[in-house]
């Protein structure tokens, strides 16, 4: 299942959406109260839904999603002002005031849609990465999510699988 993560100024609101959420089978990552807090959990966590209850301090949806778009979904739930404000593409949007049902509907579809762009690995590649990540976590005492990320963004930037990259590093041990 995907992480949720929900971003909102107010408390009520991230309490509200997090009981809804939670009591429909969902499981909730994190709750951000400001954009630099919802910025470094989705540096650590690396990908997921998103969803932004209103505009945030220090976080424009557009921003977000040009610069996470491609490991997160978005969802803004929001008056329509706000709504109308939001120019990327790539966020689904819904307006306030909305139904409970509505807002699980579309955190489902969004949960499932991230979970179709999640690259598969096989077995094999799947045994190799998680072998890299132990390694580095014991080398560099890393955390599994930093192992992970540190595969990614270095597979990433020489235009390679992770699953190559964690191949390389299980070979120099040997």
């Amino acid at each position: 299942m995907a992480r949720i993560v929900i971003a909102s100024a107010s408390d009520a609101a991230r309490e509200h959406l997090s009981q809804l959420l939670v009591s429909s089978g969902f499981s909730i990552f994190r709750c951000c109260a400001a954009g630099s807090e919802l910025r470094r959990t989705l540096n650590e966590c690396e990908d997921g839904v998103v969803i932004l209850m209103g505009p945030l301090p220090g976080c424009k949806p557009d921003e977000l999603q040009w610069d996470y778009g491609e490991h997160i979904q978005i969802l803004l739930i929001a008056k329509p002002a706000v709504l109308e404000g939001c120019e990327a593409p790539g966020i689904f949007r819904l307006a306030l005031p909305a139904s409970s049902q509505a807002v699980i509907g579309a955190v489902d579809m969004l949960s499932q849609l991230h979970q179709m762009r999640l690259p598969k690995r096989m077995g094999s590649e799947k045994q190799i990465v998680e072998e890299a990540k132990q390694l580095l976590m014991r080398r560099q005492s890393l955390t599994e999510p930093e192992a992970h990320r540190a595969l990614q963004q270095y597979a990433m930037n020489h235009g390679i699988k992770m699953s190559e990259y964690a191949a390389q590093i299980v070979n120099k041990r040997e």
